[in-house]
């Protein structure tokens, strides 16, 4: 069976990794497109893998990715 908050967290752990982003430098993106996450809130929510959509659209947008794509043909 799928963990899907697990593929979530994959797929943003790897966007920050891919760009070298630590949390709190993600914090401090957030805060530019005014969204209040601290370092903590933000590792809080990637260590229990269960954050909303709308938080994802929020990282990726303060990450300046305007668009993405998920391949979830390997994912079973």
């Amino acid at each position: 069976m799928v963990d899907w908050y697990q593929v979530a967290g994959n797929v943003l752990r790897a966007e920050l990794a891919r760009q070298g982003i630590s949390y709190r430098q993600l914090a401090t993106l957030l805060a530019g497109i005014g969204v209040s996450e601290t370092q903590r809130s933000i590792a809080n929510k990637m260590s229990r893998g269960s954050f909303s959509f709308a938080f994802f659209l929020q990282c990726m947008r303060a990450l300046g990715r305007m668009d993405f794509r998920v391949d979830l043909t390997d994912i079973s």
